[in-house]
């Protein structure tokens, strides 16, 4: 029983971690995508 519990809190933190980078990368992507953005903008305007 103990082991079960200890198997199933360990994948929750698991999961935990995982969705933490992603959501990370998600964004740094977005960031990154902004700064596009923003210098096709400039060019633009030149």
């Amino acid at each position: 029983m103990i082991r079960k519990r200890i198997s199933l809190l360990s994948l929750i933190a698991l999961a935990a971690v995982a969705a933490c980078e992603t959501v990370k990368g998600a964004g740094q992507d977005i960031e990154n995508a902004g700064e596009a953005v923003s210098e096709a903008a400039e060019d633009a305007e030149e």
